[in-house]
C-alpha cells in the first residue's frame, strides 16, 4: 500500500481479524506475525494485531520460499545452493566410488530435488543466481572418475545430463503443452491464447 487510506483498510482487516479470533476464543500467535513492506513509496505503517504492534522484516517465507521486501529471492538461491551444496560434501567424503553408475544416481536423489524443489516458483533471472545454482551440478560432474579434463558441457553430453537452466525450460515448455493441449483446462483455462498466425511476423519455417 503506498496511500495512508491502504494503510487503513489493512489495518480495519487486522481488526476484524482479532474481534473474530476474542468472538471463538482463539489466540493468535502474535510474535510469528511480521510484516513485509513492499514496494518504494511505502509508508511504512506500523500495524497492530488487537493491542500488539506486529514487528517489521526484512525477508518472510512463501510457499516455504524466501522471499524479501524487494520481491528478490536471492537469499533463496544462496540457501538452497548452500544446502546442495552441503548434502554433496557429505556424498564426497563418505563415498569412495567415483564411478558414475554411483555417483549420478545419488546426485539425482539427495541433491537435485534441492535444487528444483517448487522452482517453478523462485526460478532465477539473473546470470549469477542460475551461475550460483549451476555450479552445484558442475561440482558433482567433476568429481566422476576420467571426465575432470573435460569442459562443463562435454561432461553434461558424458553423463547424459542437461544443464539445470535447460530442464527448467524443459519443464516449462511440458506444462504449456499440457495447458495448450487441454490437459490441465480446469487450471489453465484462458491462461493462454492461440495467436492466429496472420498476426505473426513473416516466416514460413
Amino acid at each position: 500500500m503506498d496511500t495512508l487510506e491502504g494503510c487503513a483498510v489493512i489495518q480495519q482487516d487486522l481488526n476484524r481479524l482479532e474481534s473474530w479470533a476474542q468472538r471463538n476464543l482463539r489466540n493468535f500467535t502474535k510474535g510469528k506475525c511480521r510484516v513485509l513492506h513492499l514496494g518504494r513509496n511505502n509508508p511504512m505503517h506500523q500495524y497492530r494485531l488487537g493491542v500488539d504492534l506486529l514487528e517489521t522484516s526484512s525477508v518472510e517465507r512463501v510457499l516455504d520460499m524466501l522471499v524479501d521486501d524487494k520481491l528478490t529471492m536471492s537469499q533463496q538461491y544462496a540457501l538452497v545452493a548452500k544446502k546442495a551444496n552441503g548434502i554433496l560434501g557429505c556424498i564426497k567424503k563418505s563415498v569412495a566410488s567415483r564411478l558414475r553408475e554411483v555417483l549420478l544416481p545419488l546426485y539425482s536423489a539427495l541433491v537435485r530435488p534441492h535444487l528444483e524443489y517448487c522452482v517453478q516458483f523462485w526460478a532465477p533471472q539473473f546470470n549469477s543466481d542460475e551461475e550460483l545454482l549451476e555450479r552445484v551440478q558442475w561440482r558433482t560432474t567433476r568429481l566422476v572418475r576420467r571426465l575432470d579434463h573435460l569442459s562443463y558441457e562435454e561432461r553434461l553430453r558424458e553423463l547424459g545430463l542437461f544443464s539445470l537452466k535447460k530442464r527448467r525450460l524443459r519443464g516449462d515448455l511440458r506444462n504449456a503443452y499440457k495447458y495448450l493441449q487441454h490437459g490441465c483446462q480446469e487450471d489453465g483455462a484462458g491462461l493462454f491464447s492461440v495467436v492466429p498466425s496472420d498476426r505473426t511476423r513473416d516466416n514460413e519455417a
